[in-house]
């Protein structure tokens, strides 16, 4: 089962639940995402989350 992740300039899972996603997991940050004070760490649990297999997509559009 897929599980889909978003990050953007509201809304995201908590960063331990990025740093855990896996071969299973996709994981979206859109542009907005930028924009959060705490971006940097989300950054790196999507680096974490990439090394272990997660699908990571950046969005540039503001869609689903």
């Amino acid at each position: 089962m897929t599980v889909i992740h978003t990050i953007d300039d509201v809304n995201a899972p908590a960063l331990g639940d990025i740093r855990a996603a896996g071969g299973e997991a996709v994981i979206r940050v859109r542009k907005s995402a930028t924009e959060r004070k705490d971006f940097a760490k989300y950054w790196e649990a999507v680096g974490v989350a990439f090394s272990r297999g997660a699908v990571v997509q950046v969005v540039n559009r503001e869609e689903n």
